[in-house]
């Protein structure tokens, strides 16, 4: 994961992407006990977040650094890594609020426990759901922090839906 971060620090210091964070499982296990997953999703801000080419220049910075694309990720050492342009409001908040952390005495960025969950809440498959079980099983989020988020941007629904499903005796 190390080589990962320096990757992901070299972007921005070259404006490639202007921030990234990282999320889904590899993200979750910073706050909970380790999950199996295959590869390491990264949320970017990029300059031209419209673009229908926007990921072009990453693969193409990654590319000129002997990092080469496997299907939709790029093999970074041991990792699949999936870049994933920041796609709601939601997503770029969570980009903007990420933990800075050291890897290895390496800087990285990660999604706060709190925005996984809301995140997860929003696409609600059943790993999503069992992603937010885990986080509030751990301590690292608690009800109270994830209706506040699920209420900001407008998961009160789902949320309410996923309380009366996993929480309420």
């Amino acid at each position: 994961m190390k080589e990962v971060a320096q990757l992901l620090n070299a972007m921005c210091a070259t404006g490639v992407i202007s921030e990234y964070a990282l999320f889904g499982a590899i993200a979750q296990m910073r706050y909970t006990e380790p999950v199996g997953t295959l590869d390491a999703h990264v949320l970017v801000a990029v300059p031209l977040q419209d673009s229908p080419e926007v990921l072009t220049p990453i693969y193409e910075f990654c590319g000129a650094r002997g990092y080469a694309p496997e299907g939709e990720a790029v093999r970074v050492g041991a990792w699949p890594v999936q870049f994933i342009p920041a796609f709601s409001t939601l997503t770029r908040d969570a980009l903007q609020e990420a933990d800075a952390v050291a890897f290895e005495a390496v800087p990285f960025r990660v999604v706060r426990a709190d925005y996984l969950a809301v995140i997860a809440l929003s696409v609600g498959r059943a790993k999503d759901l069992t992603r937010i079980l885990a986080l509030l099983e751990g301590g690292s989020v608690t009800p109270e922090g994830i209706g506040s988020l699920a209420e900001r941007y407008g998961l009160s629904d789902a949320w309410q839906r996923f309380q009366r499903r996993f929480l309420n005796d």
